[in-house]
């Protein structure tokens, strides 16, 4: 009838104009993340606690909205992976319990990109961390810098290729906390400074944080609402581009993720 047809009318029209203002609202929203490969292999893309997962090709990206206060935030790239239809498989660096949409943090060695955003004084922290190790070459930092420390940094160095012997493993170079565990890596109970190995990571990439309390040169910081951030594996000029310690033909996975 006339009053029915009025009625889906007015609640089709509620439903656009919610739409709308909910498109509106997030692409003009701060805390926009792109992840985007630059790899000349696939690489599976990681984010928790917001994310989950996602495959990359080549010149891929993928894009995702961290609301304000999201902190103890990690997104990291996995590689030589394989998932079936379910997302449920294996990675070689960086796997998460076996599944495509990441829950919980990723296995060693991974590179990281963490971050909490609208923290006190309103501002964004955020780092490059290979505390969990290096598997793939990153860069990290706001689309549009600002003053101070807001802008991008990168780990670019070839660690794979020149990683010491007792920290090799396939695929990447672990950090000697995950390799060694102990006081003198890991920092857990106390005070603690940098030891050769750190400094291994810290020579070749001294924007990122090489070991846990790394903290005066490795944390950088953004006014928070109006930052959006992205995330490059293999960023141009990367060495790890030309010499990996893993074949660049990876293994495709049986789960082809839009």
């Amino acid at each position: 009838n006339k009053y029915s047809s009025y009625s889906k009318m007015s609640h089709l029209t509620t439903c656009l104009l919610f739409f709308l203002l909910a498109f509106v609202t997030y692409t003009n929203a701060s805390g926009v993340f792109e992840v985007h490969n630059n790899c000349p292999y696939t690489v599976w893309a990681a984010a928790t606690p917001i994310g989950g997962g996602r495959r990359l090709e080549r010149g891929q990206s993928w894009w995702f909205w961290a609301p304000p206060g999201t902190k103890m935030a990690r997104i990291w790239g996995r590689t030589n992976c394989n998932f079936d239809g379910a997302g449920r498989g294996w990675c070689q660096t960086g796997d998460c319990g076996g599944v495509l949409e990441c829950k919980g943090w990723g296995k060693p060695p991974n590179t990281l990109a963490e971050y909490a955003l609208n923290q006190f004084s309103n501002l964004d922290f955020w780092d490059i961390s290979v505390i969990d190790g290096f598997n793939i070459p990153m860069s990290f930092g706001p689309t549009n810098p600002g003053p101070g420390k807001c802008h991008q940094i990168q780990c670019v160095a070839n660690i794979n290729g020149e990683c010491p012997g007792s920290l090799r493993v396939p695929g990447g170079c672990n950090n000697p906390c995950t390799t060694f565990g102990g006081q003198q890596y890991c920092c857990t109970q106390g005070p603690c400074g940098p030891t050769e190995l750190s400094r291994f990571f810290k020579q070749r990439c001294p924007d990122a944080y090489s070991y846990p309390q790394d903290d005066p040169t490795s944390t950088f910081t953004c006014q928070s609402w109006t930052t959006d951030y992205k995330v490059m594996f293999c960023p141009y000029g990367s060495t790890h581009n030309e010499t990996t310690n893993f074949p660049l033909e990876m293994p495709t996975s049986t789960l082809g993720v839009a």
